[in-house]
């Protein structure tokens, strides 16, 4: 694993930053509303949203007095990469149960 992939994982080890990860998935948002989808305090919200700037996941645009923020997915490739192997596996894996379920008796 290269030491971009770890650094990657140790940014995407801590639970809040994935969960704003999540919440920037569904659309930009401004700071004050990530800050109140949880339950935190503003500067540990943005302690958060500093690391996840820092590593390229987010990127941030200033608009009127808010600044907002927006999902970066470019930097999860490695991460994609290193998936990639053990997706195949888990598709094996998963066609076999289905094959399994399909010679079972329905009740």
């Amino acid at each position: 694993m290269s030491d971009a992939q770890q650094e990657l994982f140790g940014v995407l080890a801590e639970q809040h930053r994935r969960r704003i990860l999540d919440l920037l998935l569904e659309a930009d948002q401004p700071a004050g509303a990530i800050g109140a989808r949880f339950e935190l305090s503003q500067p540990t919200v943005s302690k958060h949203l500093g690391v996840l700037r820092r590593s390229g996941l987010v990127t941030v645009r200033g608009q009127a007095q808010q600044r907002w923020y927006r999902l970066e997915p470019t930097p999860l490739r490695p991460l994609d990469d290193w998936l990639h192997p053990y997706r195949r596996l888990w598709a094996t894996r998963l066609d076999a149960l289905e094959d399994h379920l399909n010679t079972m008796p329905d009740n």
